[in-house]
């Protein structure tokens, strides 16, 4: 008897701890607990060389967790484990430049933007087929692009000639390029300008006129409303007083913020 009690209260508690809204959580617990994927760069990346965790959404998350009077606390997540994630509650929230997509969307809560960014391609110097934004979509040119990332539909949809390459990771779709297997892989600004910086090899390919602009916010579970009130307030705060313009300043990012 005494068995089926403690399993039960056992059971009760986890039950209890699941169903917990979020932010009752983290006020009782005194964490935050932020899903970041550590390879984005300027916005929640390692520094290889001093294992720094550094990006605009770590700074902003260090300031949302200020606000609310807890610690903060960093896990790793990615792209293509981001609903799983956030579903499973591994972490209260979703801090690195989550682009609304329809999939997303569907499962998840997607926050105001307070990011946005078009689609780059990146290729080698040497590429001579590769020149400008019109070259991409021509007869014999190899395009690659990550699975999981939101480049896979889009290119899809937008390329008429050009072959389109899916490959399993980021590193993957570098490689392709850089081996002269694909021409280019499309990514957007902020790791765009992590390829100029760290590889010598790497060429910046810009749109010659807006192609398809994807808004960037944080993520949550869905049917979350006391939260997500406080994560929009949040939001706009740094947009008003400055703090949103500051960090992305630090990390070069003035060009994508939306400060409005």
């Amino acid at each position: 008897m005494r068995q089926w009690v403690v399993v039960f209260l056992i059971t009760t508690g986890i039950h209890s701890i699941l169903m917990a809204d979020v932010l009752s959580s983290i006020l009782e617990s005194q964490k935050l607990r932020v899903c970041i994927w550590p390879e984005y760069y300027g916005i929640s990346y390692v520094d290889p060389r001093t294992q720094e965790l550094k990006g605009i959404d770590v700074d902003l998350a260090y300031e949302f967790s200020k606000d609310l009077g807890v610690s903060v606390a960093f896990i790793e997540s990615s792209f293509a484990t981001l609903i799983s994630d956030i579903q499973s509650k591994r972490c209260d929230i979703a801090m690195f430049a989550i682009g609304h997509t329809p999939l997303r969307m569907q499962h998840l809560t997607l926050t105001t933007p307070h990011l946005a960014s078009d689609i780059y391609a990146i290729a080698t110097k040497d590429n001579r087929r590769i020149q400008q934004w019109d070259d991409i979509d021509k007869a014999g040119i190899v395009v690659a692009v990550a699975k999981g990332t939101y480049h896979v539909d889009i290119m899809k949809q937008r390329l008429t000639h050009a072959t389109l390459l899916i490959v399993d990771s980021l590193n993957a779709r570098e490689q392709e390029v850089e081996a002269g297997r694909a021409d280019v892989f499309m990514t957007d600004y902020p790791f765009g300008m992590r390829m100029v910086k760290e590889k010598e090899w790497a060429k910046l390919i810009k749109p010659t006129q807006p192609f398809h602009i994807t808004p960037y916010g944080w993520a949550i579970t869905q049917k979350e409303d006391s939260f997500l009130e406080r994560v929009e307030s949040f939001i706009a705060t740094i947009k008003q007083d400055g703090r949103l313009q500051k960090t992305a300043k630090t990390h070069h990012l003035e060009p994508i913020v939306l400060s409005e």
